[in-house]
C-alpha cells in the first residue's frame, strides 16, 4: 500500500477525539442496525450498573455530513465542546462501522436511528443539543421534529439545504461539470473528485497530486457504495410530500458565505423557514465546511448559541 496521507489524517483525528475524553463503541441500537460512535466516557454506555448523574453535563450530539468518517467533521470541535457537554459522535449508516440490515434508506430513518442511540446511551434524563453539518443538518431537524423541545433543547443547522430542489440539484451539476449527482457526490475518478473538493472548500487548492487524490478516493469512496447511493437517492426532503416546517426548539443556521453546494441565498430562504425562534449566522471567507474552515470563529458562535452567552 506504501504511505497514506488520509490514514495519518485518521490517526491525528483519533487522538484529537481521545484526547477530548472520547471513546469509540460501536452500539447495538435494534436488532438491525449498529452505529460506531465516538462518545464521553462519562455516559454510562456498556455499563448497565453506572447510576445517572445528578451533576452530568448536557448532552451534544454532533451528526456529521456525507462523504467521510465522523472524525472528519468534527475534530476541531470535540475539543472546545467537551469542556461544556457530554459528545457523541455517531457515523451515519455506511459510513465508518455503522451498518443496518434494514432496507430503509433516508434521512428520516437515520433521524430514528439516531434517537435510539441517545436512549440506549441512558440519557434521556439530560438536556439534549444537536448539530449536525450540510446531510447531517437534514438528520438533526427530522431528530429536532419528531423528538421535540422536550427532549432536545435546541439545534443547530450548518451548511444544511432543507429546501433543496431538483432545480438545485441541476445547478450543482453544473457547477460541478458532471451530468448525474450521485457522480459528484460518490466520485468514480480522481478529475470528480477534485471537482468536489473544490466546490466545498472557499479557496481549493491550485494543485492536488494525483497520489493524494487516489488515497482520498481509495479511502473514502469505494466501501458501500451501492448503499451511499441508496442514501442519496432516498432523501425524503426533496419528495413532494415533505414540507419544511418550523421547529419548536431555537435554532441556529450557520452558513459559509463562499458554499457552493448549497449556495447562501439558501440559508435565509430556510431560516425563513424555521420560523421566528431560528437565527442565521453566515460565516465570512467560508465555503461549505465553515466549522473546519473557520472553526476558532464558528465554535465560539456554537458555544455563544448554546449556552446562552451572546447578546441579543
Amino acid at each position: 500500500m506504501g504511505f497514506s496521507i488520509v490514514s495519518l489524517m485518521n490517526s491525528m483525528f483519533r487522538r484529537s477525539f481521545v484526547s477530548a475524553g472520547l471513546l469509540s463503541d460501536n452500539i447495538s441500537v435494534d436488532s438491525d442496525t449498529t452505529i460506531h460512535c465516538w462518545i464521553s466516557a462519562s455516559l454510562p454506555v456498556s455499563n448497565e450498573s453506572k447510576k445517572p448523574d445528578p451533576n452530568a453535563k448536557p448532552v451534544l450530539l454532533l451528526i456529521p455530513g456525507f462523504g467521510t468518517h465522523a472524525i472528519w467533521h468534527w475534530n476541531a470541535q470535540v475539543g472546545p465542546m467537551s469542556r461544556h457537554f457530554d459528545i457523541i459522535v455517531p457515523d451515519l449508516i455506511f459510513f465508518g462501522g455503522s451498518t443496518t440490515s434494514s432496507s430503509l434508506r433516508s434521512e428520516v430513518f437515520q433521524a430514528e436511528v439516531f434517537s435510539r442511540l441517545l436512549d440506549v446511551l441512558g440519557v434521556a434524563d439530560r438536556d439534549i443539543y444537536i448539530a449536525g453539518t450540510s446531510y447531517g443538518g437534514f438528520v438533526a431537524y427530522h431528530m429536532a421534529q419528531s423528538l421535540g423541545p422536550e427532549r432536545v433543547k435546541k439545534v443547530v443547522i450548518a451548511s444544511s439545504d432543507l429546501l433543496k430542489s431538483e432545480e438545485d440539484d441541476k445547478e450543482l451539476m453544473k457547477r460541478g461539470g458532471v451530468d448525474n449527482l450521485v457522480d459528484l457526490m460518490l466520485p468514480k475518478n480522481t478529475k470528480t473528485l477534485k471537482s468536489l473538493l473544490g466546490l466545498t472548500t472557499y479557496r481549493a487548492p491550485k494543485f492536488m497530486p494525483e497520489f493524494l487524490l487516489k488515497d482520498i478516493m481509495r479511502n473514502h469512496y469505494k466501501e458501500n457504495t451501492e448503499q451511499k447511493l441508496e442514501l442519496i437517492n432516498g432523501l425524503v426532503l426533496e419528495t413532494k410530500d415533505f414540507e419544511l416546517t418550523p421547529l419548536r426548539q431555537d435554532v441556529l443556521v450557520a452558513w459559509g458565505e463562499g458554499d457552493q453546494i448549497f449556495p447562501v441565498d439558501k440559508a435565509y430562504k430556510v431560516k425563513e423557514k424555521l420560523g421566528d425562534k431560528a437565527r442565521l449566522e453566515v460565516l465570512p471567507k467560508t465555503g461549505h465546511m465553515p466549522h473546519l474552515e473557520d472553526s476558532k470563529r464558528f465554535n465560539k458562535l456554537l458555544l455563544n448559541f448554546l449556552l446562552d452567552t451572546s447578546k441579543p
